[in-house]
């Protein structure tokens, strides 16, 4: 459990304005805690557990009109732009699964977290592969809130976001670019190598590289990009860079490296 001063003091932070990302940074806490003390402080729960057990009321803000945190359901968008699937099961419940590197137990914990507050239900499932884990949440409702479920590879068909998904993404850039990222992208250090008249030199910078199949999710990523002011390259058919020195400090704001 975390302590009264950490909740005290991410109260004030969150009431200054200031982001998850920022809030977690400071006190040493991770951003998921803090988006379920955020969550709690809306829904009236207050926030303060620690664990996924019990049950919470569920139903699709798609269906009801009702609320959703908008900026989580963008984040988890992103992810399963990148690295998402629906299966179909009996009864019309779809299986949302989300394939996660072991390598980075912050995000697979940021995406379940995500999982909880779309799905409205402390219930998400994890299996086991090599090198990898499969988040999982079963609901009769993920079509509803992912239409771009359909037959065969995402890179293999059309990818469009809904009018009501594009409002949302251009509310929440940042969400949408940190999702995308955390799931098919890396931040990393770029060597490069000029021939000068004193010889070679060798510079080193940071950059963030975005890799997908999908010209369409390229695309979407390349937009949301466009909307925050963020210089971009395409670097290979497949590849999106952010290298200039302001941008990759800004994007660190709100992403920064893989934990």
């Amino acid at each position: 459990m975390r302590s009264e001063v950490e909740w005290q003091k991410a109260l004030r932070l969150i009431d200054e304005g200031v982001n998850d990302y920022a809030i977690g940074r400071e006190l040493g806490i991770p951003r998921r805690t803090v988006r379920e003390w955020r969550v709690g402080l809306r829904t009236g729960s207050g926030g303060r557990t620690e664990s996924w057990s019990g049950k919470r009321a569920s139903a699709c803000f798609r269906c009801t009109g009702g609320f959703v945190d908008e900026e989580a359901y963008t984040y988890l968008l992103g992810v399963y732009l990148g690295d998402g699937y629906l299966t179909p099961h009996p009864r019309g419940v779809y299986r949302l699964r989300i394939s996660c590197d072991l390598r980075y137990p912050e995000i697979i914990n940021e995406i379940a977290t995500h999982i909880v507050i779309v799905r409205g239900t402390d219930t998400v499932g994890f299996a086991s592969r090599t090198g990898c884990v499969d988040v999982n949440a079963y609901w009769k409702h993920w079509f509803c809130l992912f239409p771009q479920h359909g037959p065969g590879r995402k890179h293999e068909r059309r990818i469009k976001l809904a009018s009501w998904q594009q409002a949302l993404v251009a509310t929440h850039p940042k969400a949408m670019i940190r999702g995308l990222i955390q799931s098919d992208g890396s931040r990393h250090i770029n060597e490069v190598t000029r021939t000068l008249a004193s010889g070679p030199k060798r510079y080193q910078y940071p950059r963030y590289i975005f890799t997908n199949a999908s010209e369409d999710i390229l695309e979407i990523f390349t937009a949301t990009l466009d909307t925050l002011g963020i210089d971009w390259t395409r670097t290979t058919a497949r590849d999106v860079s952010v290298a200039r020195r302001d941008d990759v400090a800004f994007v660190d704001t709100f992403v920064g490296p893989k934990l």
